[in-house]
């Protein structure tokens, strides 16, 4: 993958580089304010770009403004937002254009190597990887969906594990159901939903999208 890295501390730009190019990926542009961020995702065009919330010159919303700008002019290009901060607007507006391609963790929910590559993968291929800490704080205060209100208790509990990321077959192991289970509650849930598309994927990702409150 080619990889565009967004974030203004040294340490952690330059140790993010070094783990995206050992797993075997292309880091092909750096940037550590909000306006090098955006002349780097536009001209670059990356498969998937890491992007820190708060950037110079203000230390606010520089970086996400910045990928917010970037999935203007370039429809659905997939972002991973790594931050210390949930931005509730604007990463609500992020997520509102419907394209996935969108992740959002925050930097203290990053364990390990494996998890942070593999939600750059599911991003860059347009899915979802939402840290469950910022899903919990989309949710607050977010309009009410009465689509949303049909689903039983375990649906909004596999939806909330799919707005991670989960595979069905993560999901069955973390509630501790078979995948026939799980697939059972999905298609269910699809049709609550109101979501017909004959791709899984994407139905997978509008649904994420419908759980998040987002249009």
């Amino acid at each position: 993958m080619r990889i565009v890295v967004a974030e203004d501390l040294y340490l952690l730009r330059d140790g993010m580089v070094r783990l995206i190019e050992a797993y075997g990926h292309r880091v092909v542009a750096t940037a550590t304010t909000g306006p090098e961020t955006l002349d780097a995702l536009l001209s670059t065009r990356p498969d998937v770009a890491v992007v820190d919330v708060r950037m110079p010159p203000t230390q606010s919303d520089e970086g996400l403004r910045a990928a917010l700008a970037a999935r203007g002019e370039l429809p659905g290009l997939p972002i991973l937002i790594l931050s210390q901060h949930v931005e509730q607007l604007y990463a609500r507006e992020l997520l509102a254009d419907g394209a996935g391609g969108i992740g959002y963790f925050l930097k203290e929910s990053v364990f390990d190597g494996d998890q942070f590559i593999d939600a750059l993968e599911r991003v860059a291929a347009g899915g979802t990887a939402m840290d469950p800490v910022v899903i919990a704080k989309l949710l607050t205060g977010g309009t009410s969906n009465r689509r949303l209100e049909r689903l039983t208790d375990r649906e909004h509990s596999v939806l909330a594990l799919m707005a991670e990321g989960l595979s069905n077959q993560a999901i069955g192991r973390r509630l501790f159901l078979s995948d026939s289970a799980i697939g059972k509650y999905t298609t269910s849930m699809f049709g609550k939903l109101g979501i017909t598309d004959d791709d899984d994927n994407n139905r997978r990702v509008l649904a994420v999208l419908t759980y998040l409150n987002t249009p």
